[in-house]
C-alpha cells in the first residue's frame, strides 16, 4: 500500500490502482479513510460538481445491470479521449455467509475492463434497508475526485424499500419490466415520487406499451407544476434500443435541474446528510469502543439484558452521566 500522500496524488490524477486502494480503505473504515475523503471532497467540490450521478433502481430482474452496461457503451462511444469517463457502483446483495458482495454485476460488465475510461466497483448492501449502503456515497465522491464524469449507481433491486437512492443521485431512473405488475403498487412503493425518468425495459415483451401508458396515466394523477415532467421511455437494453434516447433524456433532466436550482438543492441535502451520518457513525463507533472497556457501562448493559433495567431508562441514565459522556467523546 502506498503512503497516504502518494495515494491521494494518484487518486486525483485518475489512477485506477489509487482509486481501488482508496475505496478499499474507505470500505474498511481505515484510519486514513477520512483524510482521503476530505481531500477527495475538496477536489470534487464537496457535493459532486465534478461528476454527475445517475441512480438506477427498480425490482429484481428488470435489467438494470444490462441497461447500465449498455448506457456506458453509449456514453463512451468509440472510447476516444474526448468521450466522458464513467464510474459504475454496483450494489450487490450481501452474501448470507460472508457479508460480501456476490459480484454478479462486475461479471456481467466485464466487457468494459479493457476501457481505461471506465471503472467498476461492486459492494455489498450489508443489510442496508434501502439497498444503498452509506459507503456508496463516499465511493461516488472518490470516483468524482478520480475524474469520472458520470457515476452510474445501480441499487440491489429489493423493490419497495430502495428509496434512498434519492440521497446519492442527481438523476433517478426507475427501471420496470412488463411483468412488474399493477402500477398502483409501484405508486405505493414510493417510486412514483422519486423517479426523474421511468424506463420500461425489455420493451419487446408483451404488455410493455400498456405498462408505459399505465405509468403515464398514474403520473398524470399526481402531476404538479414543476421544473420537470417525468417521461416514460421504452428500451431494449440487450439490443441497445432506446438507450441513446435515455442518455439524451438524462442530459435534458440535468439541464432542467441546473436551470431551476433543483440540482443545487439536491446536492445541498446530500452534503448535509453526509455530515450528519458521519457524526452518527463516529459517535456510534466510540460508544462501542467505550462499552468494551468501561465496567460501569457493561454492568448497566447486563442489567438491561437481564430485564432488571428497561432499555429506555438505562439509555437515559447513560446520556445523563457526565463521566460516561466525557469518556465517550474523548475516545479516539
Amino acid at each position: 500500500m502506498r503512503d497516504i500522500e502518494t495515494l491521494i496524488e494518484g487518486l486525483v490524477k485518475g489512477d485506477k490502482l489509487a482509486l481501488a486502494q482508496s475505496i478499499s480503505l474507505v470500505e474498511k473504515d481505515h484510519a486514513d479513510a477520512w483524510d482521503i475523503l476530505s481531500h477527495a471532497a475538496s477536489v470534487s467540490g464537496s457535493g459532486g460538481q465534478r461528476g454527475y450521478r445517475v441512480g438506477f433502481t427498480g425490482p429484481p430482474g428488470s435489467g438494470k445491470s444490462t441497461l447500465v452496461d449498455t448506457l456506458t457503451t453509449v456514453i463512451r462511444g468509440d472510447q476516444g479521449r474526448s468521450n466522458p469517463t464513467v464510474g459504475i457502483i454496483a450494489v450487490d446483495p450481501s452474501s448470507p455467509f460472508t457479508g460480501g458482495a456476490l459480484l454478479g454485476d462486475r461479471i456481467r460488465m466485464e466487457g468494459h475492463y479493457s476501457d481505461s475510461g471506465v471503472y467498476i466497483r461492486s459492494m455489498a448492501s450489508r443489510g442496508s434497508h434501502g439497498g444503498m449502503p452509506n459507503v456508496a456515497q463516499r465511493v461516488a465522491t472518490l470516483m468524482e475526485a478520480a475524474k469520472k464524469e458520470y457515476i452510474l449507481i445501480e441499487t440491489v433491486g429489493v423493490g419497495q424499500t430502495e428509496l434512498d437512492v434519492m440521497e446519492v443521485a442527481d438523476t433517478v431512473v426507475v427501471v420496470l419490466v412488463p411483468e412488474a405488475g399493477d402500477t398502483v403498487q409501484t405508486m405505493k412503493a414510493g417510486l412514483m415520487e422519486i423517479a426523474d425518468i421511468f424506463v420500461v425495459n425489455k420493451a419487446d415483451r408483451v404488455g410493455a406499451e400498456k405498462l408505459a401508458k399505465d405509468i403515464e396515466q398514474s403520473l398524470n394523477l399526481i402531476y404538479e407544476e414543476s421544473y420537470w415532467r417525468v417521461p416514460v421511455l421504452l428500451t431494449e437494453a440487450t439490443a441497445q434500443v432506446g438507450v441513446q434516447e435515455l442518455r439524451t433524456t438524462i442530459e435534458n433532466h440535468r439541464a432542467a435541474a441546473e436551470e431551476s436550482g433543483e440540482l443545487q438543492q439536491r446536492r445541498r441535502r446530500r452534503r448535509r446528510a453526509q455530515f450528519v451520518k458521519t457524526i452518527e457513525e463516529k459517535i456510534s463507533a466510540r460508544f462501542y469502543a467505550l462499552l468494551a472497556e468501561d465496567e460501569v457501562l457493561r454492568g448497566l448493559l447486563r442489567r438491561v439484558d437481564d430485564g432488571v433495567s428497561d432499555p429506555y431508562s438505562a439509555a437515559n441514565e447513560v446520556l445523563k452521566d457526565q463521566r460516561i459522556r466525557q469518556r465517550w467523546l474523548s475516545m479516539p
